[in-house]
């Protein structure tokens, strides 16, 4: 036998005991953080949306669900079955009550001319609902601001083909419907994935500065 056949122990490399310890302790701590980042949870209200790669692949309901870790599933919660409100000419702090800031209210949304040429303040609320995840997330940049500014060019619109007696009396149910419906439009339009609610006259009234002479006119 060649002497080259025999193997030198010395120069062999025989794992250390501790190493071999350490190697479950290892492949247990990767399991849990591929666990951990490929669970997911989505609540009642909401759905979760899935990208693969950037790419839309799936929606899912509410639940525990799985998704490809380390970036190649991005998930994006919306609240889709959650009534969301905006305000306008006002904000409330708590339900059932309207603070106004120590008297400060919000006239560069309130304020608007009517047909007849006077001016009307009014203050209203929209509630709405996203009724498409995807649409909501991807076709609108900022979708929410960009609703906010579609509900007053709308209602300023609306106020502007009605005289001041229409808007402040009579004509207050027939005008929040007709912003609902007009406002409905716009978001199947440009794809929002919002669906209009109900929009409700808060107060309609004439500007403080001439509430007085309105009253006397009135009297």
């Amino acid at each position: 036998m060649n002497p080259q056949d025999y193997i030198d122990l010395k120069k062999l490399k025989i794992p250390n005991l501790s190493q071999l310890k350490i190697l479950p302790l290892v492949a247990v701590f990767l399991v849990a953080i591929l666990l951990f980042t490929a669970w997911y949870q989505v609540e009642a209200d909401s759905e979760g949306v899935i990208l693969r790669l950037g790419k839309y692949h799936r929606t899912t309901g509410p639940g525990l669900h799985l998704k490809i870790p380390f970036g190649i599933e991005t998930l994006y919660i919306v609240p889709s079955q959650r009534q969301l409100k905006q305000e306008y000419g006002f904000r409330t702090d708590l339900p059932g009550t309207r603070n106004r800031y120590s008297g400060l209210d919000y006239p560069q949304e309130s304020l608007m001319l009517t047909g007849d040429l006077n001016i009307a303040d009014v203050e209203w609320s929209v509630q709405y609902r996203i009724s498409n995840p995807f649409n909501y997330l991807f076709r609108v940049r900022n979708v929410e601001f960009t609703f906010r500014d579609m509900t007053e060019a709308v209602m300023r619109e609306i106020v502007g083909d009605r005289t001041v007696n229409e808007v402040l009396t009579v004509g207050r149910t027939e005008l929040a419907q007709a912003v609902e419906d007009e406002l409905q439009n716009l978001c199947d339009d440009y794809e929002t994935g919002l669906r209009v609610v109900q929009v409700i006259l808060q107060d309609v009234a004439p500007p403080d500065r001439v509430k007085p002479s309105f009253n006397a006119v009135n009297q």
